[in-house]
C-alpha cells in the first residue's frame, strides 16, 4: 500500500508506505525522486537492514530516520511502514526551531539512530498512522497544511524519544549540544566543498578550538573526523552505485587532484579509491 502526495506549489512531495514488498531506496546522483528523508517504523520481528552497504540490527517495535540520498533495504520490507518526504515540504534546517531541535534525529550523535518505542508509544505511531492515511485520502484545499502538521507530530515523537535514549533526558538541548547539531548540519550542507574544520567554525561564530572542545564532550568523534567520513561516505555511495571514474568522484566532492583525493581515501579506508572501484565493479 502507497499514498502519495505531491504539491504542485512547490513541488513538495509526501509518500506513506505500509505492507510494500518491494520497499528500499538506492542512491543516484542524478534522480532528486530518490533525495527524500525516509522514517522507517519496524512492526515485526527484529531483522536487518543494509544501509549503504552497512548491516545492522533492526530491533521489533523501533524507528529508524534515515538520511536523504542513503541507499538501504530490508530483509523483511512487509514488516515495515515509512514516512518519506523531500526538503521542498519540510525542510529540515528551515523548521529546526519549530519542532524542538528536529534535526537531532538526523544530524545528532549517532548517523544511525535506531529508536525504540515503548507500548504506549507503538499506541500513539498507531494513531498517528491512521491519521495519516485519513488525511492522504482527503480532498481538502488545506490537505498539503494537514499532511504537514501531522509529520510535524511524528518528527517531534522520535526526537523527544530519541533525546531520551541517546541523552537520558527529555529537556531541552543545551547550547553546547546545539553546536555539534548545527556543526553536523552545515556539514552536510557543504562537505562537497569545505573539508576544513576552520569553515564550519567560522559559520558558528567560534574557534575551532572551542568546537573540538565541544566535541570532546559530547561525541566520540572529532569534528575533523566528521568531515572526513561524510566526504568517504559520499565517495563509496558514488563508488557503489554509479560508473563515475576516480577522477569524476574527485571532482564532485571537492578535490583539485586525483592523487590529493586517492591519499586521502586511502588514509580513512586503508584502501585506495582503485580498489575498492574494482571490487564493486560486478555489484553494480
Amino acid at each position: 500500500m502507497e499514498y502519495i502526495f505531491r504539491n504542485n506549489k512547490d513541488s513538495g512531495q509526501l509518500i506513506l508506505k505500509k505492507e510494500e514488498e518491494k520497499f528500499q531506496d538506492y542512491f543516484s546522483d542524478t534522480n532528486n525522486e530518490s533525495k527524500l528523508y525516509t522514517i522507517v517504523w519496524n512492526k515485526g520481528d527484529k531483522q536487518k537492514v543494509i544501509i549503504d552497504n552497512i548491516e545492522y540490527e533492526f530491533e521489533a517495535n523501533a524507528v529508524l530516520p534515515i538520511m536523504m540520498s542513503q541507499s538501504f533495504r530490508f530483509e523483511h520490507p512487509l514488516d515495515i511502514i515509512s514516512w518519506q518526504f523531500n526538503q521542498e515540504f519540510y525542510c529540515i534546517a528551515n523548521h529546526d526551531a519549530e519542532v524542538g531541535c528536529v534535526g537531532f534525529v538526523f544530524y545528532g550523535p549517532s548517523p544511525t539512530m535506531f529508536v525504540q518505542l515503548e507500548k504506549e508509544h507503538k499506541e500513539t505511531m498507531n494513531r498517528l498512522f491512521v491519521l495519516f492515511e485519513e488525511e492522504f485520502l482527503s480532498n481538502e484545499d488545506i490537505k498539503a497544511e494537514m499532511l504537514r502538521m501531522l509529520l510535524v507530530r511524528l518528527i517531534i515523537q522520535i526526537t523527544r524519544l530519541a533525546k531520551k535514549q541517546y541523552l537520558g533526558t527529555n529537556t531541552a538541548f543545551d547550547d553546547k549540544f546545539n553546536i555539534i547539531r548545527q556543526f553536523n548540519l552545515q556539514v552536510e550542507i557543504h562537505y562537497r566543498k569545505e573539508h576544513q574544520v576552520q569553515f564550519y567554525a567560522n559559520l558558528l561564530n567560534k574557534s575551532p578550538k572551542t568546537i573540538s572542545n565541544i566535541f570532546s564532550l559530547y561525541s566520540k568523534k572529532t569534528p575533523t573526523q566528521v568531515i572526513q567520513e561524510r566526504i568517504i561516505a559520499e565517495a563509496k555511495r558514488l563508488f557503489y552505485y554509479t560508473d563515475k571514474s576516480v577522477k569524476e568522484i574527485a571532482d564532485m566532492l571537492g578535490f583539485n587532484e586525483v592523487a590529493h583525493f586517492s591519499k586521502f581515501f586511502k588514509n580513512c579506508t586503508s584502501q585506495s579509491p582503485s580498489e575498492l572501484k574494482k571490487l564493486t565493479k560486478p555489484n553494480k
